[in-house]
């Protein structure tokens, strides 16, 4: 038994010195304006998340007509990162699910579920963490705007390290004890902090707050903490302070402190948890888009869960795309369809205007959603062509 778990951590070091070699290789970043035809992924995951996937497909279709007939953009639909078909295969992404997926340049990814204790299934790891880790997509962009409030924040949280990395690697000691363990590399820290910095830089020198526990978790959030403030000297026109997560938490709900904050850096599990509270200060982590982004690949997804009692509750059909849509925003940006983007932005923010989208059946369905998008689409498009 001792030895068991002596060989799991030699393991689980030997594995992270490995990824530290390939971290440290350069990787060429993706320029979009260089490729003959962009191909998106789309993933409908599990539970609500073909509802809302073809809702945002079908939405896209229409955005994209001109580029999708050119020849210039496809949407490929990906099969099979399905919670039956993973643990069919017993695999948290199927081999050939993957491979697709590295045929295409960006993914759209509908909500996936990732096996609990109570559901009496395989110990697969969740498939985000996985594609992350796969695809090296080390940032998680969220951003959340309040205008009532004077509220503007970008997250940038560190998406390949920390606790969820080796979340499904833990040991048990005997009968008593159950250890897991988290990582934080110079590499890793290093360029999420880089992207945060530059993303304050060209957006007018907002100012940068590193979260941590560092007092407590003195390690992994120490250096975290340290490196990031190391890459901050590469920026003297930034502002940047620091915070402790769980003072973060209590902040961003502190009126009106909470608007002086601006671009937010933090590791994986912190990230997690502070974006779906500020996402909730927004009207709730259905309202919320979700950025993936690595160098070669980029994954945009809603915030929410697969929500499975939707569908056994007779709901799925009033399941809320906005989140999925607005990820799509995301998405045409990245890969530098501002025009469409922007498009799309006002079209969402007028069909909300007049939707009562409530996930129950007292309100609108995904279907009037998608409707109601597409026409403000087609609707802004004529009245730019009149004289």
């Amino acid at each position: 038994m001792k030895m068991d778990y002596i060989k799991a951590f030699e393991d689980i070091v030997t594995e992270q010195l490995e990824r530290v070699k390939r971290l440290n290789v350069d990787s060429e970043i993706t320029d979009f304006n260089t490729i003959d035809k962009i191909v998106i992924g789309i993933i409908d995951g599990d539970g609500i998340g073909p509802v809302i996937t073809e809702s945002c497909k079908e939405i896209l279709k229409v955005l994209l007509e001109d580029k999708i007939n050119a020849g210039r953009i496809e949407l490929r639909d990906i099969k099979g990162l399905t919670i039956k078909n993973r643990v069919a295969k017993l695999q948290t992404v199927p081999d050939d699910v993957l491979a697709a997926i590295k045929e295409c340049n960006v993914l759209l990814k509908g909500p996936t579920m990732t096996p609990g204790k109570s559901d009496n299934l395989p110990n697969l790891e969740s498939a985000n963490v996985m594609l992350r880790k796969e695809l090296d997509l080390f940032a998680n962009v969220r951003p959340v705007s309040i205008p009532e409030k004077n509220i503007n924040w970008t997250f940038y949280r560190e998406n390949t390290e920390g606790e969820y990395a080796l979340g499904s690697q833990g040991v048990d000691i005997a009968d008593d004890i159950a250890i897991d363990f988290k990582v934080t590399t110079n590499a890793g820290t290093k360029r999420i902090a880089k992207i945060a910095f530059e993303f304050a830089k060209n957006n007018g020198n907002q100012k940068v707050t590193i979260v941590t526990k560092a007092n407590i978790v003195k390690k992994t959030d120490g250096k975290f903490l340290s490196l990031c403030y190391e890459v901050a000297k590469d920026y003297p026109e930034i502002e940047v302070d620091d915070y402790y997560v769980d003072i973060t938490a209590a902040n961003l709900i502190k009126e009106p402190s909470n608007s002086k904050f601006n671009v937010f850096v933090l590791p994986n599990l912190y990230g997690d948890i502070i974006t779906d509270e500020a996402a909730q200060l927004q009207g709730g982590v259905g309202t919320a888009g979700s950025a993936n982004i690595g160098s070669k690949y980029a994954m945009f997804e809603a915030v929410h869960g697969s929500a499975p009692r939707m569908i056994t509750d007779g709901r799925g059909a009033y399941a809320n795309p906005s989140s999925i849509t607005k990820a799509a925003e995301m998405m045409l940006r990245h890969i530098g369809c501002t025009e469409q983007a922007d498009k799309l932005s006002d079209a969402i923010d007028s069909a909300l205007e007049v939707l009562n989208m409530t996930s129950n059946k007292d309100g609108n369905t995904a279907d009037d959603f998608t409707k109601t998008v597409i026409e403000k689409i087609k609707s802004a498009a004529k009245s730019v062509k009149l004289p």
